[in-house]
């Protein structure tokens, strides 16, 4: 196992998002930058001032953000720490969320929201296109179209570059694909929940990026436990070394808030695992 802090998330491989963005397999969420219940500010600002930066020093190339986290502190942090940003550094925010409290997630997907939304997330990145903005969560009082029509008008407007979508069936994203060509899919997915196991498997097919939210959840086991042991690394590592692993459309975003966790998570990048660790681990 590679020490931590020495390994460079390229070694991950790369991946086109939309067909011209080209990033390092292996990006960072920065939801935990945020305070308790993602809400406010980090109990250590400078520390999450110091994750993103690492981060970027590591070989990140890829932070997938939202408005709704904090709400808008992970957004103001990225914009105040990292700019001027790097050339190939591409950043991902989301909208159709708001925050009425810690933990607090009321879904507003309509169009107005989301046409605020974005700008907000311009202001605070400091951008005049969003490389990659995803819609975060159908919302069952407005008709995905409509949602969808909002990023589009968004997209012709030059404020966003390419659409994606979050937390959708198959068939909320056929109706968003009758709109326009969406690059990305972020839902839940890990070791333990495997339930967008068909999405990741169309993402392949269809050439979208797959972005598991949730990658790392409590997995021990004996295949693990033997696993982790061979390569001399931790449950964690090898969790996100089996999503490197599970298909090439996958690009892993764990977050953190902190500097060591985040050499840890990156560290991942350079464990191989072998086809039958990868079978034995899919089927424990």
């Amino acid at each position: 196992m590679p020490e931590s802090g020495n390994v460079h998330a390229g070694e991950a491989g790369t991946i086109d998002v939309g067909g011209d963005l080209t990033v390092n397999r292996l990006g960072y969420g920065a939801m935990r930058i945020t305070g308790d219940g993602i809400w406010g500010a980090p109990a250590n600002v400078d520390e999450a001032r110091a994750t993103l930066r690492r981060a970027v020093e590591l070989g990140v190339n890829f932070i997938d953000t939202a408005d709704s986290y904090g709400p808008h502190i992970s957004e103001e942090l990225i914009g105040e720490t990292l700019r001027p940003y790097p050339d190939d550094l591409v950043i991902a925010t989301k909208g159709g969320l708001e925050r009425t409290g810690p933990g607090r997630w009321p879904v507003n997907g309509r169009p107005e929201h989301l046409l605020e939304a974005c700008e907000g997330s311009l202001r605070r990145l400091g951008l005049d296109e969003i490389p990659l903005y995803q819609f975060h969560r159908p919302d069952p009082e407005v008709p995905i179209e409509e949602s969808i029509g909002a990023l589009v008008t968004l997209k012709e407007q030059g404020k966003i570059r390419h659409i994606g979508v979050s937390n959708v069936t198959e068939d909320e994203l056929r109706r968003a694909q009758k709109l326009t060509p969406v690059v990305s899919i972020q839902n839940r997915y890990n070791l333990s929940d495997r339930s967008s196991e068909s999405i990741v498997d169309l993402c392949e097919q269809e050439q979208m990026v797959f972005l598991p939210w949730a990658p790392i959840q409590d997995f021990d086991n004996s295949v693990m436990n033997d696993v982790a042991g061979d390569h001399h690394a931790t449950p964690r590592q090898i969790v996100l070394a089996w999503l490197l692993a599970r298909s090439p459309a996958i690009l892993p975003i764990p977050g953190t808030g902190t500097v060591s966790h985040l050499e840890d998570n990156i560290a991942a990048a350079g464990i191989r695992l072998s086809p039958a660790e990868v079978e034995a681990l899919t089927k424990s």
